[in-house]
Parts: C-alpha cells; structure tokens; sequence
C-alpha cells in the first residue's frame, strides 16, 4: 500500500473524497475519517503504520458505502459495531439497541 501511495499519491485524495461523501451520516464514520486525516498527513513511521491505516481504510469505505446504499439499521450496526472506538478491532460485537430485526430481515432477503 505504501509503495502505491509513493508511486501515486492522488489516489489518496480520490478515496478520501469518496469517503467524505458520507461525512455526516454517522458519527462513528466522521471520527474514523478524521483519524485516517491525520493518519494519512502524518509522516512519521508511516511505514511501520500502514498496515493500520491500510486497515482504517477499509473500514472507513465499507462505512461510507454502508451508509449511502443500505438500509440505515445494517448501517448504523456496522458502523457502531466496526468503528465505535470502544469495538474499533472486534469482529461481531454488537451494542445494545441495535435493530436486530431489520438486520436479520436483510441477512434472510438475499
């Protein structure tokens, strides 16, 4: 990742512009795209950091995506479960008052 970067660093601004499309939408998703700002415009050992910034990333997009074209329930566990600083990490931790319902709904749809 990082050699891609080096190689071309516009993509960067690429991704970042399509994950602040979602900015607003859950406030899990803006802290996360917050901290990989600052990840990504801080040079130091950004090469021992990259594996995690790699890993922010991912989760920022799969946010940012969930939240534009999924029902809002499977949105907001995702982001509450895969980006909440307390969960940042774990996989399958939901927190309290999740819409089970509409998430099982969706699971069985397909």
């Amino acid at each position: 990742m990082l050699r891609a970067i080096s190689r071309e660093p516009e993509v960067v601004f690429v991704f970042m512009a399509e994950v602040e499309k979602a900015r607003g939408s859950d406030a899990n998703l803006d802290q996360i795209i917050d901290d990989l700002h600052g990840e990504l415009n801080n040079p130091d050992n950004m090469e021992v950091r990259m594996r995690m910034i790699t890993e922010m990333m991912a989760l920022a997009l799969q946010g940012a995506l969930l939240t534009q074209n999924v029902p809002a329930a499977v949105a907001e566990a995702f982001c509450a479960s895969r980006l909440a600083p307390r969960y940042r990490g774990t996989f399958g931790t939901l927190p309290q008052g999740c819409d089970l319902d509409s998430i099982i709904d969706r699971a069985m749809a397909g």
